[in-house]
């Protein structure tokens, strides 16, 4: 069974730049796209936020770029799905559908993936209204009205963060009460520029790719009436779910499934294997801090290697 030093599961803003900097330290590593070659950037259409493009860049693209750099420098990726990956002991084991190989380290950079309302009009208009990211997308909707739907703390700052762009922010919730923390449920009820619907299931976003969305029907989840409200976009904050299912159980993780990792570094419960991206970020989940994290993780793992590999 071949050997390689690095193996990197995952393709977002991580994992390529991970590869960029294994491929420069003459690491020739091995990178799997996974499900989702290019990662969430992939389904975003407008990416203004990372440095370089004062322009913008569509994220497609900026993946493409990524993807053309890592390979540039010798990085050999495989378009295939680990299926499974053993880190009782090194060389680590990692199969996919083509076979298996044996890995002296491991940078994992899955990510995470938004959880959605599961409608077919969301998935239409995902990048033409609706969106999973305020500090992504929100300087798009300013001086709009827009909505937030979920009762978490991850509804609450996306509401709060948009009110600097939108004109109003109605956030929509299936319950009377939040689910959200004390402190973050204050400061949204105190601003006056977010409304509230109590009770509503989103069942329909309204609109066209063309146009985009015009509005939201709900239904009432107390005596199932159905409402329409319009609103120029909507934006789902019900949560974020990391990909990290196949390492359950072997690496450390918090109680959603995030990857812990050093303070400071990317280094996780088991020696040699590093965590990059969102697949051990909760907190802030953009595009260049995973790409921070990337070039951590190969560096972290470069001296892994050089160390002799006795843990350190």
């Amino acid at each position: 069974m071949e050997k390689h030093q690095v193996v990197i599961i995952g393709s977002g803003p991580a994992g390529y730049t991970a590869a960029v900097y294994a491929a420069r330290a003459n690491l020739k590593p091995v990178l799997f796209s996974g499900l989702q070659p290019g990662g969430q950037l992939t389904i975003t259409t407008d990416v203004e936020n990372y440095p370089g493009f004062p322009k913008g860049i569509l994220g497609p693209e900026l993946m493409d770029l990524f993807r053309a750099q890592a390979e540039r420098f010798g990085t050999h990726i495989i378009d295939d799905v680990v299926t499974k990956v053993d880190l009782r002991e090194r060389p680590f084991l990692v199969e996919w559908s083509g076979g298996g190989m044996r890995a002296e380290s491991v940078i994992v950079a899955t990510g995470a993936s938004a959880k959605w309302l599961d409608l077919p009009s969301e998935k239409e208009l995902s990048g033409r209204g609706v969106s999973a990211c305020a500090t992504c997308d929100g300087f798009f909707f300013r001086d709009k009205e827009i909505g937030v739907v979920g009762g978490g703390d991850t509804a609450m700052e996306e509401a709060l963060f948009l009110t600097k762009m939108a004109a109003k922010v109605t956030v929509i919730h299936r319950r009377h009460e939040l689910r959200a923390s004390k402190v973050m449920q204050q400061r949204a009820l105190a601003n006056p520029k977010i409304a509230w619907e109590w009770n509503q299931d989103v069942v329909e976003i309204l609109g066209d790719k063309k146009s985009g969305v015009t509005g939201v029907k709900t239904r009432d989840t107390t005596n199932g009436q159905t409402r329409t409200h319009p609103m120029k976009g909507l934006f789902i904050a019900i949560g974020h779910e990391p990909n990290t299912e196949l390492f359950r159980g072997q690496l450390e993780t918090d109680a959603v499934g995030y990857i812990k990792v050093q303070p400071g570094s990317t280094k996780t419960s088991v020696p040699g294997v590093f965590a990059s991206g969102d697949a051990a970020d909760p907190t802030y989940r953009q595009a260049v801090t995973a790409a921070g994290t990337g070039c951590m993780a190969a560096i972290d793992a470069e001296r892994f290697l050089s160390h002799g590999a006795h843990g350190r």
